[in-house]
C-alpha cells in the first residue's frame, strides 16, 4: 500500500530552522511529483511546496517562498523540507503527498503528517 510517513516536526523559535523528512513507500517513488502540504490550526489544507519526479523542478506557495527548500532522494524513496526563517504562522501539521501543485483537497495519498511549532 501507500505510505508516507514524516518527521522531523518540533518546537522552534521564530526565526529558526527545521528541516522535515518524509519516507515513502508502497509505489514507485521516482515516477512521481510530491508535494508538501500543511494545515494551520482552524483553517484548511494549504499547498506548501511540490518537486517534480527527477527533483530538477520545484515550486513554493508564496508564504514560503525564499524560506523554505523541497529536495528529494529518490534512492532513498525521500522528501526533504528544508524551513528556515520559520514565522509563528509557519505552525501547522506538515503533510508529505504524492503529486504536484494541485487544489490541495486533490491529493488521494498522505501520510500522518509531523507537527511544527514555532513560538517563542
Amino acid at each position: 500500500e501507500v505510505q508516507m510517513v514524516e518527521s522531523g516536526g518540533g518546537l522552534v523559535q521564530p526565526g529558526g530552522s527545521l528541516r522535515l523528512s518524509c519516507a515513502a513507500s508502497g509505489f514507485t517513488f521516482s515516477n512521481y511529483a510530491m508535494s508538501w502540504l500543511r494545515q494551520a490550526p482552524g483553517k484548511g489544507l494549504e499547498w506548501v511546496s511540490g518537486i517534480n519526479s527527477g527533483g530538477g523542478t520545484t515550486n513554493y506557495a508564496d508564504s514560503v517562498k525564499g524560506r523554505f527548500t523541497i529536495s528529494r532522494d529518490n534512492a532513498e524513496n525521500a522528501l526533504y523540507l528544508q524551513m528556515n526563517s520559520l514565522k509563528p504562522e509557519d505552525t501547522a501539521l506538515y503533510y508529505c503527498a504524492l503529486g504536484g501543485q494541485r487544489p490541495s483537497d486533490a491529493y488521494n495519498y498522505w501520510g500522518q503528517g509531523t507537527q511544527v511549532t514555532v513560538s517563542s
